[in-house]
């Protein structure tokens, strides 16, 4: 898969490559999503985050099929739900979201929450190793992990997860968890990267946008890519969208990277993945 321009490309552990900024459409009606895909896509934006909870894969698969875009060009990601969780249940809503979203095969499939009080994530994983191993998912991952699931999961299966999607903006910056993403060769994406809005008045951040011209949400989507995190901000609005994607012509210096660092203060807009079941 080429970089799409000016978006570059990680690779992940099985050589599969992403567009590092993405497309997220969590809370967007079905009705209205087939138009802020297609929007996305039209400012350049080749890789879509959707999952079976939104409710949204079939109007993500409208846009892709209206696009006229070459398959190989975009990458599609969608997730596993709690209630699906187990082996014979997630083939079972893999099928399902294939046929929503009009596809032959998913770019990336998550599990998207490991509800420890229900474990059956190892199962929902051996069945994602399936899922690889026959092609039909390029990369298989995780959404919400926690160091200690995935040390569980990594002790008891072969294959390693590509990505963990987790919660991750300057408020909750989440650095243990980053390291072990690191040392086990998994890849960071972020969801709701600008914490829905909480880290945008931050005066470390406001000070940046005012020293470089750009937005504070311009500034955090930024910080997330000189982290090397996979980001895929939200939008409905098609001048936010395009806004989101012009942050490659400017670059945070060592010590803004340190100031935004200094403004972690341990801030959740989603559940504990430890309690959500």
């Amino acid at each position: 898969m080429n970089d799409t321009p000016g978006i570059p490309a990680v690779k992940l552990n099985n050589g599969v490559e992403i567009p590092q900024l993405g497309f997220g459409v969590f809370q967007v009606p079905d009705d209205e999503t087939a138009a802020a895909v297609t929007s996305a896509l039209q400012a350049g934006y080749r890789s879509i985050d959707t999952a079976a909870i939104y409710g949204n894969e079939t109007g993500v698969g409208r846009a892709l099929a209206a696009s006229g875009l070459p398959r190989e060009e975009l990458f599609v990601t969608t997730k596993l739900w709690n209630s699906d969780q187990g082996y014979d249940a997630t083939l079972r809503a893999f099928d399902a979201s294939l046929a929503k979203l009009g596809l032959e095969q998913i770019d990336l499939y998550l599990i998207h929450w490991p509800t420890p009080a229900r474990d059956l994530y190892l199962d929902s994983w051996r069945a994602l190793e399936r899922l690889a191993a026959e092609g039909r998912i390029r990369a298989a991952g995780v959404s919400n992990f926690q160091p200690a699931h995935l040390r569980r999961l990594l002790d008891t299966s072969e294959l390693v997860p590509a990505v963990n999607q987790v919660e991750l903006h300057p408020g909750l910056q989440q650095a243990e968890l980053r390291a072990f993403h690191a040392e086990h060769g998994i890849a960071t994406e972020a969801w709701s990267p600008l914490a829905q809005g909480a880290v945008l008045d931050d005066a470390a951040i406001t000070a940046i946008a005012g020293r470089t011209g750009k937005s504070a949400a311009q500034v955090v989507l930024r910080w997330h890519l000189q982290l090397g995190t996979i980001v895929i901000p939200k939008s409905v609005t098609p001048a936010r969208i395009r806004q989101n994607l012009d942050v490659f012509d400017f670059q945070l210096t060592d010590e803004d990277m340190a100031a935004i660092a200094a403004t972690d203060r341990g801030l959740r807009t989603g559940p504990h993945p430890d309690r959500f079941n």
